[in-house]
């Protein structure tokens, strides 16, 4: 299945009420694709121009408003910006939201950065590096499954701070990653609401990766009628076996 069939399976598959986004890191631009039309504020604020139809690239200077997105994605920050992701980071250290030494730890993409190519999953022009998709707790539940069952799930540790650290945390390691976002994150992506998550696919696993959603939703909505009508039964008093509540599924 290509890419573009996997965004329609897992947008139905899901319920996604915001479309999966596709990241391509690449050395130059697709045929027919654009630059962004002006540089965001952090590269996260792409990433809600991609769900809601943009199909675009862009360049290291479209990062630089964001020192630490940079520095999660690789690019070379020029001297003045440099100095402006030492102040951002001593800020931080400052008001204890995070250690010095998690700094250096922080996932990294080790490639230079030439271009990055952004569109909703359903209309990329390129094979994805990694794909993003934001749900709620009841669609991130769905996809963690399926990344477990595929064997692709990443150490299991949900992440935070950065949000954009998600990304390169699943292209380096060719495994899933979950983030739960950051205050950055939030405040320039206001579809990444109080509870909505965010869950990143590397795109050499996308097809398999689908494939399982595709079994677990489908054995979540069986299993989920059948802990339903346990319920029922155990609050009007009734105590049916296993066997006997399975039969009242039809």
């Amino acid at each position: 299945m290509d890419a573009r069939t996997a965004g329609r399976r897992m947008t139905e598959l899901l319920h996604l009420a915001s479309r999966p986004v596709a990241v391509t890191f690449t050395a130059t631009a697709p045929a027919g694709v654009p630059r962004v039309d002006r540089a965001g504020p952090a590269g996260c604020a792409y990433w809600k121009q991609a769900a809601e139809g943009a199909v675009f690239y862009t360049e290291a200077a479209d990062h630089y408003n964001c020192p630490v997105g940079s520095f999660t994605h690789g690019i070379a920050l020029p001297p003045e910006r440099a100095r402006e992701l030492e102040d951002v980071v001593g800020t931080m250290v400052g008001l204890h939201y995070i250690r010095m030494e998690e700094v250096g730890a922080l996932p990294r993409r080790a490639e230079p950065f030439r271009l990055a190519v952004y569109a909703p999953l359903t209309e990329t022009p390129t094979p994805p590096d990694v794909v993003l998709v934001r749900g709620r707790a009841r669609q991130i539940m769905l996809v963690a499954e399926a990344a477990r069952a595929a064997g692709i799930a990443g150490d299991g540790a949900a992440m935070g701070r950065p949000a954009c650290a998600v990304i390169p945390q699943a292209f380096n390691t060719g495994r899933t990653a979950l983030s739960l976002g950051c205050c950055g994150a939030r405040a320039y992506l206001d579809v990444l609401t109080p509870d909505v998550a965010l869950y990143a696919v590397p795109g050499a696993i996308l097809d398999a990766f689908t494939e399982r959603v595709a079994a677990l939703a489908k054995a979540n909505s069986i299993l989920t009628k059948f802990h339903e009508i346990r319920r029922r039964d155990g609050e009007s008093g009734k105590k049916p076996t296993i066997q006997e509540s399975l039969a009242a599924m039809g």
